[in-house]
């Protein structure tokens, strides 16, 4: 191999220091040391950081051709030597153990973050669902409220005033419905009041009004008597469904005497006292006012004499009796003398 020119030559002595000897020029240079050009003076590479090799722990390769030069190792990356880490855990197999925590902890995350994202798209169905569990709580809470309420002493039954009663005694009756009293009003026993009216027979209907707190009112219909019916030697006062009102030995004033014969005169709305009855019902207050005596056998045959006069009034069935009233009423006036009035067919009466 050929050497290169002046490779062998002596380096020029150093600029202050003549009398020192060259140094040895080695057939290579070590490293960080490049051969001495003719006319040059080469002096070692300075190491970065002020230490060498060994004590840095770094070592720098060779470049290629066997020589380092500046640029070369300028930009030539070092290679650290990776250090030993503090942790044990470090670089060791993990145990079965901690692969079970590890995976726990992972299913926990994915829970926790799959929960994350149905909250997010059911916002608003929860939120719409919140709204009517919220509803549906205000209104439980009033209910139980008022049951609540309602089955307190607070509101339990101390007065019964009795409205509607002329007849009938209203202390009698708010006495005999004193058993409710202590009551919650909304616990009254529907069915023993109604057992209790029922022992008077002149109350055809009532109702019941629950002022709170602690009143009770019973308005109640008294029956009214249309007319007398003699049973053997006592006079009985009866309404229009012939429930007895009241009895005496003597026949009561200003009631019409009813004579309802036929198998079927008590029995149903086509016998003789359901037609009499209802004629007296139909009729105005002056003309029943004259009546004295009604009788029928059936439905379309009533008839009846007025007080003060021995004519005969044919009627005949209820029906039309607005009209058969007025037809009457005119008969009345323009023959007061006669001894018969047919009225049965209003548009045609007749005189006798």
């Amino acid at each position: 191999m050929k050497r290169p020119q002046g490779f062998d030559r002596s380096a020029a002595p150093r600029a202050g220091a003549p009398d020192e000897p060259a140094p040895a020029t080695p057939e290579r240079g070590a490293v960080g040391e490049r051969p001495a050009a003719v006319g040059t003076v080469t002096e070692p590479i300075p190491i970065v950081g002020g230490q060498g090799p060994a004590a840095s722990g770094t070592t720098t390769a060779e470049a290629p051709g066997g020589v380092d030069t500046p640029e070369r190792i300028a930009t030539r990356r070092p290679w650290t030597r990776p250090r030993a880490s503090a942790d044990p855990a470090v670089g060791r197999v993990p145990s079965n153990r901690e692969i079970s925590r590890a995976l726990r902890a992972a299913r926990a995350e994915r829970k926790r973050v799959e929960r994350g994202e149905v909250r997010r798209f059911t916002k608003r169905s929860r939120h719409r669902r919140m709204i009517w569990l919220s509803a549906a709580g205000v209104v439980v809470a009033l209910v139980l409220g008022v049951v609540a309420v309602g089955l307190s002493p607070l509101l339990a039954l101390r007065h019964v005033e009795v409205v509607g009663a002329s007849r009938l005694d209203a202390a009698t009756i708010a006495k005999k419905l004193g058993d409710q009293v202590g009551t919650p009003l909304v616990l009254l026993d529907q069915a023993e009041i109604s057992s209790d009216l029922a022992g008077f027979p002149l109350i055809r209907s009532y109702t019941l009004e629950s002022h709170p707190p602690d009143t009770l009112v019973v308005r109640i219909v008294e029956r009214q008597p249309i007319g007398v019916v003699q049973q053997g030697s006592a006079f009985v006062l009866v309404d229009e469904a012939k429930v007895p009102i009241s009895s005496s030995a003597a026949r009561p004033a200003d009631f019409p005497l009813i004579s309802a014969t036929g198998a079927a005169a008590d029995a149903n709305a086509d016998s003789g006292f359901a037609a009499a009855a209802a004629v007296l019902a139909s009729l105005p207050s002056d003309v029943r006012a004259q009546i004295d005596t009604i009788s029928a056998k059936t439905k379309d045959d009533v008839s009846f004499t007025l007080r003060g006069r021995t004519a005969t009034v044919v009627w005949g069935s209820a029906e039309d009796s607005a009209l058969k009233a007025a037809d009457l009423a005119a008969l009345l006036k323009g023959a007061p003398d006669a001894h018969r009035y047919d009225v049965s067919s209003p548009h045609s009466v007749t005189t006798g």
